[in-house]
């Protein structure tokens, strides 16, 4: 919502020009709905601004969830390896011979390995879990952002409406949903 395209940038020069207009006009109406409107237009582009913000904290937060579950992955990978080869290596070491109390010193680090490996792995688990919910709480804030930010966009459509038809209906609509709009903006973050 935050990247000028075209469409923004009409709107934007449509309100300049309602804004121009009413200059003209020396309506009280249409003085109090373009100053209402500017405001608006303020209030849509800090929420648009906080919808983007979020997206991205989302995107970010989930791509950082991946990485930590594939780091904790490999390591239990690398645990689950040296899980065979302590299981081979005690079972080398209990059919005796020369080389038994090789095998068993062996087997041995292999489990101490695991104990290890294990330890690292669900650090990261836990890492990846903090940012699961991390990602869970901006993806639910950009969901309300992305609501708010309708309800001002059309706020100002329908704002507007009261300079063309000269009713203050419009106008009354225009700021209650602006209210309902800042109360969504207010509650994405509660």
């Amino acid at each position: 919502m935050s990247d000028d395209s075209p469409l923004e940038e009409m709107e934007a020069h449509e309100h300049a020009e309602h804004a121009e207009h009413a200059a003209h006009e020396n309506s009280p109406l249409i003085s109090q709905v373009t100053m209402t409107i500017a405001v608006m237009a303020v209030i849509a582009a800090i929420g648009g601004s906080l919808e983007t913000t979020e997206g991205d904290k989302t995107i970010v937060a989930k791509n950082e969830a991946v990485l930590q579950q594939n780091r904790a992955t490999d390591l239990w990978n690398e645990y689950e390896a040296k899980s065979v080869k302590k299981n081979l290596y005690t079972l080398f070491a209990d059919q005796g011979g020369p080389k038994a109390p090789t095998y068993a010193k062996t087997a041995a680090q292999n489990a101490q390995d695991q104990t290890t490996l294990q330890g690292k792995a669900k650090a990261f688990e836990a890492t990846r879990d903090k940012w699961s919910e991390a990602a869970e709480i901006h993806e639910k804030r950009h969901g309300r952002l992305t609501l708010a930010a309708t309800l001002l966009h059309m706020a100002i459509a329908i704002a507007t409406l009261a300079i063309i038809l000269q009713r203050r209906w419009p106008w009354i609509t225009a700021i209650a949903l602006t209210a309902a709009g800042m109360a969504l903006g207010a509650w994405a973050y509660l």
